[in-house]
């Protein structure tokens, strides 16, 4: 018969033999997961950024996979960038996906250049539209150009409101345009939400006019020294947020026009609000 002090001694040294082989299985099974799912993942992740069977085996400038355009868009856009390449030399491809794409791939088959822009639109992120800007672009149109390209056309609420194919052909529509007259800085066309928020700033404008130049002496009509010492805030409300983006972007006259009317009234009321406001009391 053991000893009851030895006894326990194998109970526990085989509680602690059984845990161990437990825990050792367990991480044997961990690490086999681990490369199986590496292997599995690296096939997918090679698949997915270099997969040529997915290009099509005669030339085109448009590949939609996403299908975001229908046959007759995709065959017009297509048709368009071949001339607009031939008469201008400018290289523009469009590339659509979602769950396949050929990834670099594109490069060899398009033959993708310094003189080329590939745009590529894919739902998968907050902004479908990405660029890939060939260097000779910059100097026609600098990186801010793209970004306001980007944000302008491939955000949730454009997409939302006129779909991917239309946000696909205005953004090809602006780069072409802005080829043919020699480059842009921005991207033209003023949207009505940026065209309201220059509005809202010339009023802002007129407001801090109106109030600097009312009358601080007897007898005086308008201040004018502390219109100009406000100066740099009313005009930097009023020209630079409220006529620059107009007149950089557009040469219609209307949204002008009413940016001053803006800035106009709001200087009014402001101005004309402390007498108001000091014939009150003698009028009662």
């Amino acid at each position: 018969m053991l000893n009851p002090e030895l006894a326990a001694k194998l109970r526990s040294c085989s509680y602690f033999s059984q845990k161990w082989v437990i825990y050792s299985l367990a991480c044997l099974l961990a690490v086999c997961t681990w490369v199986y799912s590496g292997a599995i993942s690296g096939t997918s992740t090679a698949y997915a950024f270099d997969n040529p069977d997915l290009l099509p085996a005669e030339k085109t400038t448009v590949i939609d996979l996403a299908k975001f355009l229908n046959s007759d868009q995709e065959a017009a856009l297509a048709k368009d960038l071949e001339e607009f390449e031939q008469q201008t030399g400018w290289k523009l491809r469009v590339l659509t996906q979602f769950d396949r794409t050929p990834g670099l791939a594109v490069k060899d088959y398009w033959g993708l250049d310094n003189h080329s822009t590939l745009l590529v639109a894919d739902p998968r992120g907050g902004n479908i539209l990405n660029f890939s800007v060939g260097d000779d672009f910059y100097p026609l149109m600098p990186r801010v150009f793209w970004i306001e390209l980007q944000t302008r056309y491939g955000n949730q609420f454009y997409v939302r409101d006129h779909g991917e194919d239309q946000a696909i052909i205005r953004a090809i529509e602006s780069i072409k345009t802005c080829i043919r007259q020699g480059g842009c800085r921005v991207v033209p066309g003023l949207p009505r939400e940026q065209w309201i928020l220059t509005l809202v700033t010339s009023i802002a404008g007129g407001i801090v006019f109106g109030f600097a130049g009312h009358p601080r002496k007897e007898g005086q009509v308008f201040s004018w020294q502390w219109a100009l010492i406000f100066s740099p805030l009313w005009a930097m409300l009023f020209i630079a947020f409220g006529i620059g983006p107009v007149v950089s972007r557009t040469s219609d006259w209307l949204p002008l026009f009413r940016n001053f009317a803006g800035f106009a009234i709001g200087a009014l009321v402001a101005y004309l609000s402390p007498t108001f406001n000091r014939s009150a009391p003698s009028e009662t």
